[in-house]
């Protein structure tokens, strides 16, 4: 068979349109929108809400799927191996993209290589919290724990806050023994249980607990005000290294390596406008969730940024295996 110079044209042009055709029609079908964590946690929370309104907007609904397990690998590697389509999005964050590189040989999954950044959705405040019936104070708990010769129990979920717990250990001049969990609802039922003495948690899993009189927290790893609970001072001020302001968490929306720009662009804007209502802001930092969007490439520059800061951090502490 023999193929005209007119025929070949016509089949590149056809090519080229389909792709875009695609685009345009996205989202054709529910999207599914894959959280590393069980239900409950500041990025379960925030996908729910962010996938409800989207759904809302564009008619078509936005599935929430909990993947825990592995430090959010489990999860991740679902996304990708995913279509490039945008039909499958995962809400990653620093245990995600920038812990688990620097922390673990084995990913099954490669960050800078798999993924496309997105936007980022949230950037988290981690309370240092007991039940309470304990100490009063940060001062108060550092003493206790310093006297129970590495007997207490200290509860932390995501790398970046077991990391945190252990470098405030390290600093404060206490031993303790860490006890990992998988995500912010374990944490609050290993707290409540007696199962460990003190946590770091978000603020979004915490405050209803601090509000309800059964935790009381002790410090903030943040300078950020928080006006329900503006008398909790910063870690760092407790005791006195600047890097525990910066211990806490951040979340955000990752799509397969590959996905059409135009739809990328699609999603960062939608969540950008959901963002930009007054009223949802002030919902959702009531809660103790801190909405953040950027642009697909602020969020690759944020990325890299924090792993070379966190890369930095874990060898001036002499390192640490959290796997």
């Amino acid at each position: 068979m023999r193929y005209t110079r007119r025929t070949i044209l016509a089949g590149l042009a056809l090519a080229a349109i389909r792709p875009a055709a695609a685009q345009a029609d996205y989202p054709s079908r529910p999207i599914r929108l894959i959280v590393p964590f069980p239900p409950g946690g500041p990025a379960d929370l925030i996908a729910r809400f962010v996938g409800q309104r989207i759904g809302e907007r564009w008619g078509q609904p936005v599935v929430i799927e909990n993947r825990p397990g592995a430090n959010t690998a489990i999860g991740a590697q679902l996304v990708a191996k995913s279509a490039p389509d945008g039909h499958t999005l995962l809400v990653g964050m620093d245990t995600t993209m920038v812990m688990n590189p620097i922390l673990s040989a084995n990913l099954p999954y490669d960050a800078a290589k798999d993924f496309v950044p997105v936007t980022l959705l949230t950037k988290n405040v981690s309370l240092l919290v007991v039940r309470s019936d304990g100490p009063k104070t940060a001062a108060e708990l550092i003493a206790t724990a310093k006297a129970s010769a590495g007997k207490l129990n200290m509860g932390a979920g995501t790398i970046t806050s077991r990391l945190g717990a252990l470098l405030f250990a390290k600093t404060a001049g206490f031993q303790a023994q860490l006890i990992p969990y998988k995500g912010s609802a374990e944490i609050v039922q290993g707290l409540l249980s007696g199962s460990v003495d003190f946590a770091l948690d978000s603020v979004g899993s915490s405050l209803p607990i601090i509000q309800a009189g059964q935790f009381r927290a002790l410090a903030k790893y943040s300078r950020r005000p928080l006006p329900q609970l503006p008398d909790v001072p910063s870690l760092a001020d407790v005791t006195g290294l600047p890097t525990l302001d910066e211990s806490s968490t951040w979340i955000g929306l990752m799509a397969p390596a590959g996905t059409p720009a135009a739809i990328v662009g699609k999603i960062q804007r939608e969540v950008a406008s959901i963002y930009a209502d007054p009223a949802t802001q002030d919902r959702l930092e009531k809660a103790g969730v801190f909405p953040v969007s950027s642009t697909p490439s602020e969020f690759a520059s944020f990325i890299q940024s924090e792993t070379a800061r966190w890369s930095a951090v874990i060898k001036d502490s002499g390192g640490f295996k959290l796997d």
